[in-house]
């Protein structure tokens, strides 16, 4: 395959004005939430780029979370691999992945705008744990809809969530995963608009929430800068990885370089088992144009445009669309785009664990099956992010490597 880096001419891959990401994006909803998602449009950039929020965020950051998480030169995997590995710690920060960034700074939106109820969606259950974790914090109602197959397999999460106080609705429609808990959640919402904030969990849904949280996350991206500054002194890498579901956590890896043809951007997909296989999550790879969620992206669909339910071992990639912002870097072939399979990303969480002593998360891990798959030279500089903690992923691994191993 060809690694090479593009040296198209500059082009801007952020949001426009209309909140489209080239072709993908838009808002398409029903008419009830209007009024919620055009206040969010005329507040959002006032308000998180004013002064008083910028300080209460970097504050909480640093002091409730743990930031800068660390760039870590992963010196065993380097030398397997043949370049030079630094993981961007992101299942250091506090609950255990890079989703606290995001619910901090949307709780703190919701409460400027006077909202008292917030509601979010969840797959893996880090995203509904970090957004239970800052209601506690601040006081406010939390309940959040969880597939009732990802209830089960992310039980421990569930517990957490009902700790921090938490109600968790599980859903039981389609296929019982993180669509259909997204779907509930705009349910909700469209029933009790007036006083409910919905806290989206990645770069998914109508604009404004794709760039948004694309902000919220690219604190990734500008430490990142600052650290391979200290590292290496240069401010930019040869390849940024990451995995990428709906793409919370790669967005706010590549914000601050999307533009930048220097770096080569590589996105791993889940590709279940196997993307010709039926029971898979590949959206770039097997989608089509359609609308999911309130936006225009691609979508895994049947010929009669009716959405294919997806497949992934990994509940946080178990998704059958892809943010628009992700959806444009692959149309226009800004990023490398791989599926890695069940088998590929349990191998690559081992080895991980095995070389340098850390347990990713099965998402993260989807990023570090896609090394595999790439040529590097002993000069290259990767950056990938390990976007959470395995802790809630221990059992499946378990189970699937015994049905390997057997």
């Amino acid at each position: 395959m060809n690694n090479t880096i593009s040296t198209q001419s500059p082009m801007n891959y952020l949001v426009d004005e209309e909140g489209y990401y080239g072709e993908f994006g838009g808002a398409y909803i029903p008419e009830i939430l209007h009024q919620c998602v055009e206040n969010l449009r005329m507040n959002y950039l006032k308000v998180i780029q004013s002064e008083d929020f910028k300080q209460e965020y970097e504050q909480l950051l640093r002091d409730y979370v743990g930031r800068p998480s660390p760039l870590y030169l992963a010196h065993r995997l380097s030398e397997k691999y043949g370049c030079k590995i630094y993981l961007k710690r992101e299942d250091l920060n506090h609950t255990g992945a890079h989703k606290i960034n995001n619910s901090i700074g949307q709780v703190l939106l919701a409460r400027r705008m006077g909202k008292r109820r917030i509601i979010a969606e969840t797959g893996a259950g880090q995203h509904g744990v970090a957004t239970a974790t800052v209601c506690a914090l601040m006081n406010m109602e939390c309940v959040v809809f969880m597939g009732k197959t990802d209830v089960e397999r992310q039980h421990v999460n569930v517990e957490k969530m009902k700790m921090l106080g938490a109600t968790v609705v599980p859903v039981t429609s389609g296929n019982m995963t993180l669509k259909d808990a997204t779907n509930e959640a705009i349910r909700d919402w469209c029933c009790h608009p007036q006083d409910t904030y919905y806290v989206i969990g990645s770069t998914v849904g109508p604009h404004p929430y794709p760039d948004m949280v694309a902000r919220l996350q690219s604190v990734i991206s500008e430490e990142i800068k600052r650290q391979l500054m200290e590292h290496e002194g240069r401010d930019c890498p040869d390849y940024l990885m990451a995995c990428v579901g709906g793409g919370s956590n790669a967005a706010g890896t590549i914000y601050h370089y999307i533009n930048d043809p220097r770096v080569q951007i590589v996105l791993a997909e889940a590709g279940g088992k196997g993307v010709d296989s039926g029971l898979t999550a590949a959206t770039i790879a097997l989608g089509k144009m359609g609308i999911i969620h309130g936006a225009r992206t691609y979508v895994i669909q049947n010929e009669d445009g009716q959405i294919e339910e997806p497949y992934s071992i990994s509940a946080g990639l178990d998704y059958p669309g892809i943010g628009p912002m992700h959806a444009n870097l692959a149309q226009q072939k800004r990023a490398i785009v791989l599926p890695v399979n069940d088998d590929e990303a349990v191998k690559a969480a081992y080895e991980l664990t095995r070389l340098e002593g850390i347990i990713p998360a099965l998402e993260s891990a989807h990023a570090l099956g896609a090394l595999p798959k790439m040529h590097f030279k002993p000069t290259d500089v990767v950056v990938l992010t390990v976007s959470g903690r395995g802790d809630k992923d221990m059992e499946t691994c378990l189970r699937f490597k015994e049905q390997f191993t057997r």
